[in-house]
């Protein structure tokens, strides 16, 4: 892990799997909280990290993608569009910025 610490597309990738790990608390555990148990505490703390953390992916992809010289239609799309469909960030990890 802390080999990814060191590059600007490792930290991507740690801010791509944080974004997805923070969708699925959110979305199985957070959301179900508030509706089945009545107890929005969860929501309110994971809403805002989420939300931080898919804006840190959004602007780090562009800031990588500028600096690598990506072609935006071959790959700095793609990694924008993965952070706009569920989960999608550990699909793109794995495809694309893990072999990068």
């Amino acid at each position: 892990m802390r080999h990814l610490l060191k590059t600007k597309i490792g930290r991507l990738r740690i801010l791509a799997i944080l974004e997805g790990i923070s969708l699925l608390t959110l979305v199985f555990i957070a959301v179900p909280m508030k509706y089945w148990l009545g107890n929005p505490a969860l929501v309110k703390m994971m809403g805002p990290i989420h939300g931080t953390l898919f804006l840190l992916f959004l602007f780090n992809t562009l800031s990588v993608g500028v600096e690598q010289q990506w072609k935006f239609k071959e790959t700095t799309w793609k990694v924008i569009l993965a952070c706009f469909i569920p989960f999608g960030t550990f699909y793109i990890d794995n495809k694309i910025l893990s072999k990068l």
